[in-house]
Formats: structure tokens, C-alpha cells, sequence
């Protein structure tokens, strides 16, 4: 069995090398094409209207005896929280790479991701049949920019050479002349692509139908076959969940260990949930029926309702990589989403809601008191594609606000915070707070000073774990960090102290704290990559100048211009359309957030709260305490 994801920079015909593997394995009887809206793995109408992918897919099909999981993903960086959902499935990669374009801004960050993931890739340099490619080229700047460690497996006297870099026997008798042969060269390949020492590639036309056989048999004989034991201790991470119109909700599991069947309790938190149906993963989306999932395989659950995205199933000490959301990129944008019709105000958040479970980092929030709901988003091009799946999945045509670039908030001076939490009995949490602002980058930090005579340890435990959602929102609205928070004082009752009052009593003394001390405002630096031609590098590195950026490097490769920059998120996201028209086109740009650092004086940017104020006490303590409708704060 093989697990595999395939990545790509948008444009460079991953879909299309997706298409043929399939047909080559006999698993769809036509080639499907994005440009005719009939990709097997693009089954959202707005992925076939569009002609790019928008959520990831899978499909499963048998290559020389080996059965493959095959997952494509979306190459559009504003999709890149499913690319990153993605990692978590698989144990082999292929990086898709135009041999007429080379490593684009997008390659980089997949190729990073893959990287520090440690997941073993194989490169494809496709579209070899168009104008201007050359695989040699291509090769070149996958060597110069992503790693050095990159070979054509075809040249097999340049994959000696690259094996000798860490091998040295190999290097010994490549300096002889001597070359192996496949039978002892191909192992040692295998084991250099597991320790991420090499990265061989292999190249040919995806729309030609050139180097598809090549790298079906690559798959098979050089990615890792899944590890884990059937009758080990269940396993299971939830990468991705999607509504089915008959069966509800479901999840897409990978199983690391164990084995799981239909009518199996899957325990979940303090809950327990019955599996109703188990589909594995096929061509036309519909998945196969199979009532049983083993170690190694993916796999949709139905029946577990809610379970969110990036749920471990069992013993999380048995995952191989770390699971994690917005690592690869966070939603950096908040808008008000409001139905075209005012009477479907309901209709549009339940939709909304959908849509979240399926997309955790769209993070919807909705604020009873002014009847607003806002989500997160990643980019315009993520917002045109809700708009469109509102309209034409749930018929509930909706509009967005202007996008509101989300900021963070730290502490402006030292202060203090208190809170006495002795009303309505019974209830009884007393605590002290020095609270002080921290540099950039610092994060949040926690200690105490009390005694456990005086407040018992248990109960200062709940106050660092409650920090989380007290720092959530800050004065302004939006998530507070870089602060040391230290419990110096306070106590609790023997009698009248409840279990959670130091959960309660913890954001109204954050709060009472931020009051007192006024907060600043952090804003998002942005890494960006840029690629464009050498003629207007010139304007490029100008523009980054006028943006309060910073130009970190520059490289000529041909005719194209690739340069690193700082750049304030505020300036950065709207600077990719100029770049596209000032390029015709020609011109790309990744981000990632670098750092957060003190925004400009001027700017006092606020985000509506969303939930109860603890500074609010009496309101707060009823929703805290349930007598309001809703949490503490609307999550």
C-alpha cells in the first residue's frame, strides 16, 4: 500500500498528472480535463466552473499489484490550510514542477512544508512540451532555492553523485567511474529519499501523456509503504470532513495504528461515538462502501457528527508528525458576511457553520448582541470561492464586507490585575495578577508566586489553562500575546470555592489587567516571495520600499528576478494583483507571516467582540455560569 499527496504551484498541471495516473492504472476510462470542468479529483461545481482545485480529494486505484491512496490538493496558496490538512495523511510526496516555469513562489512553501514535515518526495517536472521548457533549467532552480540534494533519477551517474554527498562507499566508487546497477542503486535511493537526503525527480507532459508510467512505477518502488500494527492500539487523525446529501457528515481519516468497523464507539473527549458506514476513497467521489478500515488505509467515518478537523483517535504518542492548524499559513482578514434576503440571516449561519466544520480556520463567529457574524479568511480568492459555494450549494446568495486586516494586541506598560469572585454564592476565587508586556515574538508566559496554602495548586493550574481563552480577545478585539502573567496573590475558600470559579474568575482578571495597563497593537510582517521578470525588478524593489518593507535577497535566474522581503501584512495582501498587472501575468507572490511587530502609532484599528465582556461582571458571571444563552465567549 502507498499513501500519497500531490502538490503543486497553481497553473503547473498537478490536476492533470493526477488525471493520467489514474487513467494509466485503469481506474477512470477518460481523461478528464480542467479546462473542460471534467477532473475526476475537481468534484465541487465551483472547482469545475473555476478550472482550479479548491478542496483536496482522494482516489483510490492499483498500480503493479500495489493498491494507492491518491491525494490532490489545491495549488492556489489561498487554500493552503487544505494543502496543510493534507500533510497529516500521507508518508510519501510528489512535488509537481512547470519545466518551463522552475520553482515557483507556491513550490517553495510546499516544498518547505514537505520538508519539515519529513515527508519523502519525488519531483515532477511537467510540461516539458511547452515553449521555453527545459528540465535541466527547472532542475537548476529546484537546486539553487529549495535544496541541493535534487537529481534527475534518469541520469543515474548525477543520482551517484548526489548519494555520495552522504554515502562513502558510494563516493568512492563514483570517483572510480563506476555507477551501480538498479538493483543495488534504487535501495539506497529509497533510504537517502527517507532521511530527506535526496530528492529525485523525474519529468515528462502530463497533457502528452510522456513520464506517467515512469512515475507510477517511481511510486511503487520509492516511496514508503505505511508502518502501524492492525492489532495495535487505535490510531486515527481527521484531516479533512465534508456534508454528504444522504449520509451527513463525514470525516476522512487516516488510520496510523489499529483497525476500525462499522458500529465501532469511537471515544471523544468525555463522549462516545457509533460509526454508521465506512467508505474508502474512489474516482468519482461517491466512495466505496467497506465496513472496515485497516492500519495504513484512508478512509471516510460517518456517523460521528461534529468531530473536528484535526481530531487524534486514540493514542496521539503513535502519530508520526505533529498536527497542528495554521501552521503552513493562518487567516490574516475578517469580514461580516450578510444574506442577500434578511429573513435568511439563520439559514446563512447554519450554512456557514457547515462550511467551518469543514474549514476550521474559517473560524465563524456570531455576536447575539448585534446579530453580526464574521469569519476569517485567507485571501480574495478564498472569499470568491465561498461566495460562490453560498450561492450555488446552499442557494443563499450572501455578500462580504471589505476585508479588516486582523491585528494582535500585547500589554502598553506593567500593571496589575484583580478580581474578587465571591458573588452570587457559591462561588469563591480571589486572585492578584502583575501582568507585563513582553517583547515581540515573546508569546505568553505564565508563573506563580502564591502558595498552595492559599490558593490550593489545582486551582492555579486552572488559571494557566484558562489564559488561552482570557487572551483571546484583548481591549480592541483581538488576541492578546507577548505578556508574562504572574499570580501573586489571592485565595480560595475551603467551603464555598467551586471547581471552575478560577476558570470563571481568570478574563475578568486578564481583563481588569488590560484595562488598567491600555494595550498596543501588533501587526503581521509577511515573508514574501516574488518572482518576476528582470525588467521590473527595478519598480518591484521600489514598491517594497514605499510599503515599509524590506528587500532580504535577490537572485538573478535568466530572465527572472526572485527576491525575499518583509513586508506589513496591511500592504502585502493587496500587492498581488499589482503584481500580476504590472507583470502581465508573468509575476508571483507567496506569503507567510514572519512576525508579528508594533504596529504605526496612527493606526487604532478595533474588532468587534463577539461573546460576553468579563469587565461586564454581572452579565459575564450569567453567561459563565449558563444562565445566558451561549459560552462564555461565542467560539
Amino acid at each position: 500500500m502507498r499513501n500519497i499527496a500531490i502538490f503543486a504551484h497553481v497553473d503547473a498541471g498537478k490536476t492533470t498528472v493526477s488525471e493520467q495516473l489514474l487513467l494509466h492504472a485503469g481506474a477512470i476510462r477518460s481523461l478528464g480535463r480542467v479546462d473542460e470542468g471534467t477532473a475526476h479529483t475537481d468534484r465541487l461545481d465551483v472547482e469545475r466552473r473555476r478550472g482550479i482545485s479548491v478542496q483536496s480529494s482522494g482516489a483510490l486505484f492499483s498500480w503493479r499489484g500495489e493498491e494507492i491512496n491518491l491525494i490532490d490538493t489545491p495549488g492556489h496558496s489561498d487554500f493552503s490550510a487544505e494543502v496543510e490538512r493534507s500533510l497529516w495523511a500521507p508518508d510519501g510526496a510528489i512535488l509537481v514542477i512547470s519545466a518551463a516555469e522552475g520553482v515557483q513562489p507556491q513550490t517553495e512553501n510546499l516544498f518547505r512544508a514537505l520538508y519539515e514535515a519529513r515527508i519523502p518526495t519525488l519531483l515532477f517536472f511537467n510540461k516539458t512540451d511547452r515553449m521555453g521548457a527545459s528540465v535541466p533549467n527547472a532542475l537548476q532552480s529546484f537546486q539553487q532555492i529549495l535544496s541541493k540534494d535534487g537529481c534527475l533519477l534518469a541520469d543515474r551517474e548525477s543520482v551517484m553523485a548526489a548519494l555520495a554527498e552522504y554515502d562513502d562507499d558510494v563516493m568512492e566508487h563514483y570517483l572510480s567511474g563506476d555507477v551501480y546497477p538498479d538493483e543495488q542503486l534504487m535501495p539506497l535511493v529509497k533510504g537517502a529519499m527517507e532521511k530527506m537526503q535526496l530528492f529525485p525527480g523525474l519529468s515528462g507532459s502530463a497533457l502528452k501523456d510522456e513520464g506517467i508510467t515512469e512515475l507510477l512505477d517511481a511510486i511503487v518502488d520509492l516511496l514508503p509503504a505505511p508502518g502501524g500494527r492492525e492489532d495495535g492500539p487505535l490510531c486515527a487523525v481527521v484531516f479533512a470532513a465534508h456534508q454528504d446529501p444522504l449520509l451527513g457528515r463525514g470525516v476522512q481519516v487516516r488510520l496510523f495504528s489499529g483497525a476500525l468497523q462499522n458500529r465501532d464507539v469511537v471515544p471523544w473527549k468525555e463522549e462516545q461515538r457509533k460509526i454508521t458506514q465506512i467508505r474508502l476513497p474512489s474516482p468519482d467521489g461517491r466512495g466505496k462502501d467497506a465496513g472496515r478500515l485497516s492500519c495504513g488505509q484512508i478512509g471516510t467515518l460517518y456517523g460521528l457528527s461534529d468531530l473536528p478537523v484535526g481530531t487524534v483517535l486514540g493514542d496521539e504518542t503513535l502519530l508520526p508528525r505533529k498536527i497542528s492548524l495554521g501552521a503552513f499559513r493562518e487567516p490574516l482578514i475578517a469580514v461580516k458576511a450578510e444574506p442577500e434576503n434578511p429573513s435568511q440571516a439563520h439559514d446563512m449561519r447554519k450554512a456557514l457553520q457547515i462550511l467551518s466544520g469543514e474549514d476550521p480556520l474559517l473560524q465563524l463567529q456570531y455576536n447575539r448582541e448585534t446579530q453580526e457574524t464574521t469569519l476569517r479568511a485567507m485571501g480574495k480568492m478564498h472569499l470568491e470561492i465561498l461566495e460562490e459555494t453560498m450561492r450555488t450549494r446552499f442557494s443563499l446568495p450572501c455578500t462580504f464586507s471589505k476585508p479588516q486586516l486582523i491585528y494582535r494586541e500585547t500589554l502598553s506598560r506593567p500593571t496589575e490585575g484583580f478580581v474578587a469572585y465571591t458573588m452570587p454564592k457559591p462561588c469563591w476565587a480571589i486572585m492578584n495578577l502583575y501582568m507585563e508586556p513582553l517583547p515581540p515574538g515573546s508569546g505568553v508566559q505564565f508563573e506563580s508566586k502564591v502558595s498552595p496554602r492559599d490558593i490550593a495548586l489545582r486551582y492555579q493550574h486552572q488559571v494557566e489553562n484558562a489564559l488561552p481563552l482570557a487572551l483571546k480577545q484583548g481591549m480592541r478585539g483581538f488576541q492578546v500575546t507577548d505578556i508574562r502573567i504572574t499570580l501573586v496573590g489571592g485565595n480560595h475558600h475551603e467551603v464555598h470555592t467551586h471547581p471552575l470559579d478560577f476558570v470563571v474568575a481568570t478574563p475578568m482578571a486578564v481583563m481588569d489587567g488590560l484595562r488598567r495597563g491600555g494595550t498596543r497593537l501588533l501587526e503581521p510582517i509577511l515573508l514574501a516571495c516574488i518572482q518576476v521578470p528582470e525588467g521590473v525588478g527595478g519598480k518591484v524593489m521600489s514598491d517594497v520600499n514605499k510599503m515599509r518593507g524590506e528587500v532580504l535577497s535577490s537572485q538573478l535566474m535568466g530572465e527572472t528576478l526572485r527576491m525575499e522581503a518583509l513586508i506589513p501584512a496591511v500592504n502585502a495582501l493587496p500587492y498581488g494583483d499589482t503584481l500580476l498587472q504590472m507583470t502581465g501575468g508573468r509575476g508571483g507572490m507567496t506569503t507567510r507571516v514572519h512576525s508579528w511587530q508594533y504596529a504605526p502609532p496612527d493606526v487604532d484599528d478595533t474588532l468587534p467582540r463577539h461573546g460576553v465582556n468579563p469587565l461586564d461582571t454581572a452579565k459575564y458571571i450569567l453567561a459563565a455560569r449558563s444562565a445566558l444563552e451561549g459560552d462564555i465567549f461565542d467560539r
